[in-house]
């Protein structure tokens, strides 16, 4: 994989988790519950998609750390 692969993967990481807070924001707002309700929704999901960005982030770090090992085997 070279760097630009490595920068597209970046970019379409970023932006589909952009999208789910998107997404998930609007669909909590417009939903029909009482403020308690959404409140406590808004704070459930906010974690959710911590967990989900935390996820993605040590997937893209393990994907880099795999990528400069096998660039480091080539030049040996």
């Amino acid at each position: 994989m070279d760097c630009s692969t490595s920068n597209n993967t970046k970019k379409i990481i970023g932006a589909l988790m952009v999208g789910t807070a998107i997404g998930v924001a609007l669909g909590i707002l417009y939903a029909p519950a009482k403020g308690s309700d959404t409140r406590k929704n808004i704070s459930g999901k906010s974690d959710d998609i911590a967990d989900a960005v935390k996820d993605k982030f040590n997937d893209l770090v393990d994907s880099l750390r795999k990528e400069a090992k096998d660039a480091k085997e080539k030049l040996s």
